[in-house]
């Protein structure tokens, strides 16, 4: 299927996120769409699924012009989606939530056995292994992102959108899941591919689109270009695709973890005796496959877990601070910057002001005084103000909630708000995930200038390059357990990797 956006243009108030754009996608091409946050490409694919209606311009598909209103317009011509948050209903088995709004057999009797077969046969022909019958919040997300997959082939889609579709995916998750893409492209699907990773760009596509400020600035061939050229044309300048600090100067131990272990609430063992220091002026990083225990660690750390489910000890600062709540660990100098930024770090319909005093909103000056509970709104503007302008959220209103920001600017948002604490510890999960390249270049010199300020660094990331690029040290997790810990400037991912998966480095 050959998609065309012609002349494109969309906006959302006084924002412009699609000005006269134009892009071609080729039949049967893996194609990526790249840009920074807020460059306008979500949109622009969003439109072509039906999601948005363009203000002007025209959509063709296989040359005919079509009119797409609705998300069933898109479907019915052979479009499907998938969201960088996915779109299941948790308690629901795999068939149950590729069925709905599309339920086999009559409204009296639904026909679920017939339609578990046929995601079966997708399934085993696409060799996406995934199970009918499981129910979905017992599935990983990489195996989440598959049933995602199998949704739009069950609706016979023959183009598909991805956005941001290995943001939550482990590296070998990821490696699976570009098989399954270019098996898709053997049988003439087309695939389009919104994403930040250049890396990934390079190793899958064919064609790759970049946009700027809602705009088209070049339509290159994979093969004739590079990961530089790319970034340069998406950020309009020269970007520094590495990591660029001095060797850290650590101080005096600021946080002191001994034989802490996690209970979930199944009471299965999340962490198992885990005791490590990290300092002030560096950055300790973990590194780990997801779901080893490093999200559990960072909210035991945060006072996010109840301490029935944690034993061992935590100290900061040379306090003991197991009895500590959250509130009050973030009034002792602990940041926290969650993994994921919708159901830990923003209220999505809150204003950007009222989210950069979430967490200080009961204090001045966010209130007009000790004991106050009147907020101090000129207070909270000037924060705000200062947190979008040093940490360049765009669009720059306060006013905005802060569900019309991109992934990429929420993040910005966060950070902004946990580093004007300022912090004495930073706890921070996956600091970059969605993030484009000139924000992560933006967010990483942050983390490096507080470090040199003398704060304390937990990093925790599912990008091995990401650590390794950060951290002054690297503590590896296995099965709850510290397999190793490693010096970065001094070993390979290879050896990190074996850590990582029970081997030795």
């Amino acid at each position: 299927m050959r998609l065309e956006l012609r002349n494109i243009t969309k906006r959302f108030g006084a924002v412009l996120a699609n000005d006269h754009l134009n892009i071609v996608i080729p039949s049967g091409t893996i194609h990526a769409i790249v840009g920074e946050n807020g460059a306008g490409k979500s949109t622009a694919m969003r439109i072509a699924y039906g999601f948005y209606r363009a203000d002007s311009g025209e959509i063709l598909v296989n040359d005919e012009v079509r009119e797409i209103r609705a998300p069933l317009d898109a479907i019915a011509l052979g479009i499907g989606m998938v969201h960088q948050h996915f779109m299941l209903v948790r308690p629901m088995t795999v068939t149950e939530n590729i069925v709905l709004g599309a339920e086999p057999g009559s409204a009296l009797a639904l026909d679920l056995k017939a339609a578990a077969a046929r995601v079966r046969a997708l399934s085993e022909e696409f060799k996406l292994a995934v199970d009918p019958d499981a129910v979905i919040e017992d599935l990983s997300v990489g195996q989440q992102q598959r049933v995602e997959l199998l949704k739009a082939l069950y609706r016979k889609a023959e183009l598909l959108i991805l956005d941001e579709p290995t943001a939550v995916l482990t590296p070998q998750e990821v490696e699976e899941f570009f098989a399954i893409l270019r098996r898709m492209r053997e049988q003439s699907k087309t695939v389009v591919i919104i994403t930040h990773k250049l890396s990934e760009v390079l190793a899958i596509s064919d064609n790759v689109t970049v946009m700027r400020d809602g705009r088209v600035v070049g339509n290159v061939k994979t093969g004739e270009t590079d990961a530089a050229a790319l970034a340069r044309m998406m950020v309009g300048r020269e970007v520094l695709l590495r990591v660029e600090k001095p060797p850290a100067k650590p101080g005096a131990t600021a946080l002191s973890v001994r034989g802490l272990s996690i209970t979930g609430r199944d009471g299965a063992r999340r962490l198992d005796n885990v005791s490590f220091e990290v300092r002030g002026g560096e950055i300790v990083g973990i590194a780990g496959v997801e779901g080893n225990g490093q999200t559990e660690l960072i909210e035991a750390l945060a006072g996010l877990l109840p301490e029935s489910q944690v034993s061992g000890s935590i100290a900061f600062g040379g306090r003991d601070i197991r009895a500590l709540d959250a509130r009050r660990r973030r009034e002792a100098g602990i940041a926290h910057v969650p993994e994921d930024r919708h159901r830990r770090g923003l209220l999505l319909d809150f204003s950007l002001a009222e989210n950069t005093i979430l967490g200080v909103h009961y204090r001045p000056p966010a209130v007009s005084g000790a004991g106050s509970v009147l907020l101090n709104e000129p207070a909270i503007r000037h924060r705000a103000e200062l947190v979008i302008r040093e940490f360049d959220v765009r669009p720059p209103n306060p006013a905005l909630p802060a569900r019309a920001l991109s992934g990429g600017n929420q993040q910005k948002l966060i950070i902004g708000r946990e580093f004007e604490l300022p912090p004495l510890l930073l706890l921070i999960s996956q600091p970059t995930r969605g993030v484009d390249i000139g924000a992560i270049e933006f967010i990483h010199r942050k983390i490096v200038a507080l470090r040199d300020s003398g704060c304390a660094v937990l990093l925790v990331s599912a990008e091995l390059e990401e650590v390794t690029a950060l951290a002054d040290r690297v503590l590896v997790l296995h099965n709850g357990r510290i397999a190793g810990e490693v010096d970065p400037a001094a070993v390979t991912h290879e050896q990190i990797g074996l850590l990582m998966t029970g081997g030795h480095a």
